[in-house]
């Protein structure tokens, strides 16, 4: 070991590892360290993260080649490959496990707050299922600028804490640098964790890990009655109130298998999403998505399919009288689209302005609306944006117009939103203002995403990546140097296919 590394080595015994889940049963993971790799390089680095997390920044951002790679080991990190099921596209899969994917350990944040550190792209796990074990670059990149961009949005996500280029080839479609991303999340506890154990008729560990997930994230239910059913409940809501988030902003995940739902209601896994351009709820965006199963419009009902697999693997640990844990499952998962409707409602009620005092005109202003953007191939992002404007002026009306097919289509729902809107006392400029704050001007432009990351790619330049991020840390502002990024795509231009990482 170099004087270099063994002087890092020992300032990261400050890292406040605490790994609770190394602590589980022997079975609920597999101990494994990161495959070194050749010529690791830091490309990219989260300084405010690592800040938040009680890290010591500048000992990383010097030596993050090493600790990112994998090629230096963190002290107090313990890894491990997490294992856990699912279903991929509805089918169901008994054992898929971190394929490439390796847990450091877990930390708590200067608020309190454990997280987990996870290299993702370090090398085979005894659950890589013949992969590689290895990430290409692009797909890290996709997933640092996506998971801040949504960050900065304020919809729960994993986060970005590092990227770095492993100076080794990948093979996919083609040849393509090698890269490792670090990813931070409050767990990666999936809803396929707790069907690795149902599958496996293993009831004593399916509790085993309903207590742990009670113990770090839902705190609030220890020593209640029925603390399971409660449980299923409060992930259910939070999945909910997820999606309802996700349509606010036009995302789309791509691949909402089980094992990409987290138990923490934290967004996971940013493989081939995408955020829409015009607003059309049918759009697909998955190359792998062949029928539609996970479209814009089709996720609320995807996750309300998924949290029903959620309860069939609690279903043992729910009641001892079976007859009455159905019933109760049976109950819980009917609530999730009562749940959805409710946030989702409150999120739309919000993007138009509409005040606390709910009206019977208020759900045909909304249906309306998305009905004519739809009709119009209206950009979604900057059609809420220029509302916003609107509502502070009709001479902004023009503006809105622009992004129809016929600038004219809104002029009657406008005169309709208004007249509701003046029977709420909100000053024009208060409500315009509020407004803004939950319609962005400014989204990951899948164009944009792919310029950055073919000059990341094909030329090593990382800077049109670097401003992506600058300009995105910041979604709510206007950013008048920066308007091109808030552009719809031109003709030619279209992404109309993502791809996943593997």
């Amino acid at each position: 070991m170099s004087s270099a590394t063994t002087a890092a080595a020992g300032n990261a015994r400050t890292i406040p590892f605490d790994n609770s889940y190394a602590r589980l049963p022997d079975i609920f993971f597999a101990a494994v360290d990161p495959t070194p790799v050749e010529a690791p390089r830091l490309i990219a680095f989260n300084r405010a993260l690592a800040e938040e997390l009680g890290l010591d920044a500048d000992m990383l951002e010097r030596h993050g080649a090493g600790y990112f790679s994998g090629n230096v080991a963190l002290p107090g990190s313990l890894p491990l490959a997490m294992a856990y099921a699912g279903h991929q596209f509805g089918r169901f899969v008994p054992r898929l496990g971190d394929g490439r994917a390796i847990l450091l350990g877990e930390v708590i944040d200067r608020n309190g707050k454990r997280r987990d550190i996870q290299l993702k792209g370090a090398g085979q796990t005894p659950y890589s299922r013949r992969g590689d074990g290895r990430a290409a670059l692009g797909p890290v990149l996709r997933e640092y600028i996506i998971s801040e961009a949504m960050h900065a949005l304020g919809i729960p996500t994993t986060r970005a804490l590092a990227a770095v280029t492993t100076g080794q080839p990948v093979y996919r479609d083609r040849v393509l640098p090698g890269a490792v991303f670090t990813r931070v999340a409050a767990s990666h506890i999936r809803v396929g964790t707790f069907q690795f154990f149902a599958a496996r008729g293993e009831t004593d560990n399916v509790r085993v890990l309903a207590d742990h997930v009670i113990e770090r994230h839902y705190p609030e239910l220890k020593g209640i009655e029925s603390p399971y059913l409660a449980l299923l409940d409060a992930v259910a809501d939070r999945q909910a109130a997820l999606i309802a988030r996700w349509l606010g902003v036009g995302f789309i995940h791509g691949v909402m298998n089980t094992d990409n739902m987290t138990i923490s209601g934290e967004t996971i896994d940013f493989g081939p999403c995408a955020f829409m351009d015009h607003y059309d709820p049918r759009t697909v965006f998955s190359s792998i998505d062949q029928n539609g199963r996970y479209a814009f419009g089709n996720q609320p009902m995807i996750g309300q399919w998924n949290i029903a697999r959620l309860a069939e693997a609690m279903l043992a640990i729910l009641d001892e009288d079976q007859d009455k844990a159905v019933e109760a499952v049976n109950a819980a998962v009917g609530r999730f689209m009562e749940r959805f409707q409710d946030h989702w409602k409150a999120a739309v009620r919000a993007k138009l302005g509409l005040g606390d005092d709910e009206q019977e005109i208020d759900q045909s202003l909304i249906r309306d609306l998305l009905v004519t953007l739809y009709e119009q191939k209206a950009d979604y992002t900057l059609a809420f944006r220029r509302l916003a404007d609107s509502a502070e002026s009709s001479e902004a009306d023009a503006a809105l117009g622009r992004l129809l097919e016929d600038p004219d289509a809104l002029t009657p729902w406008l005169s309709a939103w208004r007249e509701r809107l003046a029977r709420d006392a909100t000053p024009p400029r208060d409500r315009a203002a509020a407004m803004r704050r939950v319609n962005p001007a400014f989204i990951p432009r899948n164009h944009k995403v792919e310029e950055a990351l073919t000059e990341a790619i094909d030329h090593d330049d990382f800077s049109l990546f670097a401003a992506l991020n600058d300009v995105l840390s910041k979604p709510y502002e206007d950013q008048p140097a920066f308007a091109a990024y808030a552009e719809p795509p031109r003709p030619g231009e279209e992404i109309t296919a993502t791809f996943c990482g593997t």
